[in-house]
């Protein structure tokens, strides 16, 4: 708990900063949005793994409902369709896909025959729970979501035990069809980040803005940072989204090499007690959904990072914990509290809070 508020809390400092000192429009709404989603991360915990079993087929069919709807309803926003308005808030249910996804597989897997987990029977229902809802955030389109709710799936299957041999030839594919992805699957604006990753010096002023602006404002902090609120790639505007998918760039710039050691070692502290949780439990279904869980979170910090140094194309996902939006930290949150239940001493409660 006290790393997550350390988490949460320097995020809101960042962000206090972006907004050239100032709680709002965004460090405020931040650190409520931590607090709802806290007390949600609580809630969920006190429930038992067994009780999360029971819900994940219906949850899971929810979620993609409510994909649909996107489709049909959904609020569009910089291009894409990806959001619903629900009134009091407007949600991305794309993010609630990416627990999900984890829960169900796991689910699956918990439930395979081990005489099965060589066979045909253990390969394609994955492919089908993960496809549905894959092709639908697809069309919204976002392509960075649906490479993080693949990839939550793939890695729990991993883990369950399906032959090596099978994500080789998955990877061998892939790397075959990759050249007929970009040119015939991706729309032109992705085309453009994949190639502004090659090269992000060809258009500097164009799809490589981004990137080199978020290189500038990294390596110009140095080893202690220009100093609280007095960033200039930020606040004069150089660096887009600022608060959202590049705030560790602004961080960075004004807290330095040491500002990102410290974030990244509070990463690293958190992802060590999930895998610590996954170790520990003595379920299957425990195991499987704690390390697909905090791979999940993996998942963020790492293409972020990579993302916003260059290594990796734009593909917009935000820093947990530090980034600006309602939908990711619910979503991180809900992974926090899934693991909490998950490492809850047994015979606490009666009923479903028992664990």
């Amino acid at each position: 708990m006290l790393l997550l508020f350390c988490l949460a809390g320097f995020g809101a400092v960042v962000l206090y900063s972006a907004a050239g000192g100032s709680l709002l429009p965004w460090a405020a709404p931040h650190l409520l949005r931590f607090t709802v989603a806290l007390g949600l991360a609580i809630g969920i915990s006190r429930f038992s793994p067994d009780f999360w079993k029971k819900m994940t087929f219906p949850i899971y069919g929810a979620v993609l409902a409510m994909l649909i709807l996107v489709e049909l309803l959904g609020q569009i926003g910089g291009g894409s369709q990806r959001w619903l308005n629900l009134g009091v808030i407007t949600l991305q249910p794309s993010e609630l896909m990416k627990p999900t996804i984890v829960l169900t597989v796991a689910l699956f897997f918990d439930r395979l025959p081990a005489s099965k987990l060589h066979t045909f029977d253990a390969i394609w229902p994955p492919l089908v729970l993960m496809g549905f809802p894959s092709a639908l955030v697809l069309l919204q389109p976002d392509l960075g979501t649906t490479i993080t709710i693949v990839a939550g799936g793939v890695v729990v299957a991993f883990m369950a035990g399906l032959p090596m041999r099978l994500f080789v030839g998955a990877g061998a594919a892939l790397a075959v069809l990759a050249p007929l992805a970009f040119f015939f699957g991706l729309q032109p604006y992705q085309q453009r980040r994949v190639t502004t990753f090659m090269d992000p010096s060809a258009d500097p002023l164009g799809a490589g803005y981004h990137v080199n602006q978020s290189a500038i404002a990294i390596g110009s902090g140095g080893l202690w940072g220009k100093g609280f609120l007095d960033g200039t790639q930020s606040h004069l505007n150089y660096l887009p989204e600022g608060h959202t998918d590049f705030v560790f760039a602004t961080m960075a710039e004004e807290w330095g090499l040491v500002g990102g050691i410290a974030i990244l070692i509070g990463f690293a502290l958190l992802f060590s007690w999930g895998f610590r949780v996954a170790l520990r439990s003595n379920t299957r279904y425990g195991k499987l959904v704690a390390a697909g869980l905090t791979t999940t979170i993996f998942f963020y910090v790492s293409i972020n990072l990579m993302m916003v140094m260059g290594l990796a194309p734009v593909v917009g996902i935000p820093l947990p914990f530090l980034s600006h939006g309602g939908s990711s930290m619910l979503t991180i949150m809900i992974c926090i509290g899934l693991i909490m239940s998950i490492d809850r001493k047994p015979g606490r409660r009666g009923g479903a809070f028992s664990s």
